[in-house]
């Protein structure tokens, strides 16, 4: 496949090539049906019609999950090529997340010294092709030792989190410290595209850049307070872009070491914000399930703010495109896998145990 650009004038046209995507949205009632759901195949085929030309040849918990974003970002190529330029710079802006999962799998891959054909698996070209970038995966892909990635990516905007996170990895032994610098990059990323767009677009994207930021924010202070990591660390894997918070905030956080109290300070902030107040945007942060709290949150505040704003044509196109994404990617992480790993496991378990009938 090889993607060509178009140039689109208007989001009208965008619109009219795009008015299919709310349908393949699922709604509320069916995502609760899938909670409901006890047999692989038959949830498969539940989820099918919500995911265009999906392929699963074998119902595991990595071939639908990769099935599944292959999907989406199909989806998001359909958009990228009827969407004028400013969208197209945000949506591979958006896709480069893609790109540094590819990355993160050819690492690891590298790491526990899997062959280049199990690497290539577990690699989306698809997203590669969009962004226009095949030579450089399937260069990446050559490489075999960590060394030889770390000279690779020196001349790549990769440079700075694979060279500190690969020290770090060295010295610890620990890989979540690449990880967090490269998702670090993705979101510095986004935030570079914020002075390009147009009024309209400003509103929406800018605001989805924002409190994407502010939710990796908070994941990573939650997430290094559950792990004792030391907080200089932490502070360097942060993102200097704020929604709600802001430096003397974020600040505050950082020096808590209890997750209970962590999670007590920031609802008692986030109900102190008026606009969250105004919207009715409840603050309910569970402690098992703290990614799921925060995007919750945000997210609700989101598609809150701009229900008034899409009877503007144009608010209306870059609403969908956005509510799309948005809503997928959340379908796919909170609701669908979480029920294809209940499945699964169920059914081994089931195995397991002798009830071969299950």
């Amino acid at each position: 496949m090889f993607f060509t650009s178009i140039v689109i004038p208007s989001y009208v046209y965008t619109y009219i090539k795009i008015e299919f995507l709310q349908k393949l949205i699922i709604e509320d009632s069916n995502l609760s049906t899938l909670k409901k759901l006890n047999d692989i195949k038959d949830f498969v085929e539940f989820i099918t019609p919500y995911y265009p030309e999906i392929k699963i040849s074998d119902h595991t918990i990595v071939e639908i999950e990769h099935a599944l974003f292959h999907t989406l970002i199909k989806l998001i190529g359909k958009i990228l090529y009827y969407s004028p330029e400013n969208m197209k710079l945000f949506l591979k802006a958006y896709l480069l997340k893609y790109e540094i999962a590819n990355i993160k799998q050819i690492i690891l891959g590298s790491i526990i010294g899997i062959s280049k054909s199990e690497k290539s698996k577990r690699v989306n070209f698809l997203v590669e092709e969009y962004l226009e970038r095949s030579d450089f995966i399937n260069d990446l892909l050559e490489i075999t030792n960590l060394e030889e990635i770390q000279l690779f990516m020196k001349n790549t905007r990769y440079n700075k989190p694979i060279r500190e996170g690969i020290l770090y990895f060295k010295n610890t032994n620990e890989i979540f410290v690449l990880e967090a610098f490269l998702d670090k990059l993705y979101y510095e990323n986004l935030i570079s595209t914020k002075p390009f767009y147009d009024r309209k677009e400003k509103a929406m994207i800018s605001l989805f850049i924002d409190y994407s930021t502010e939710v990796y924010n908070l994941r990573m202070i939650s997430r290094a307070i559950i792990n004792n990591f030391d907080k200089n660390l932490t502070s360097q894997l942060l993102v200097k872009n704020y929604l709600f918070l802001n430096q003397d905030k974020i600040d505050t956080l950082l020096e808590i070491t209890n997750i209970d109290k962590f999670i007590s300070e920031l609802q008692n902030y986030l109900n102190s914000i008026k606009e969250l107040k105004e919207l009715y945007i409840p603050i309910n942060i569970n402690t098992r399930h703290l990614r799921w709290s925060f995007e919750g949150i945000y997210q609700n505040y989101y598609f809150k703010k701009f229900q008034l704003k899409i009877d503007d044509f144009e608010y209306f196109a870059i609403y969908r495109i956005l509510e799309l994404i948005i809503k997928k990617e959340k379908e796919i992480k909170f609701n669908i896998m979480p029920n294809v790993i209940r499945i699964i496991h169920e059914k081994y378990e089931s195995l397991k145990n002798g009830n071969e009938n299950f």
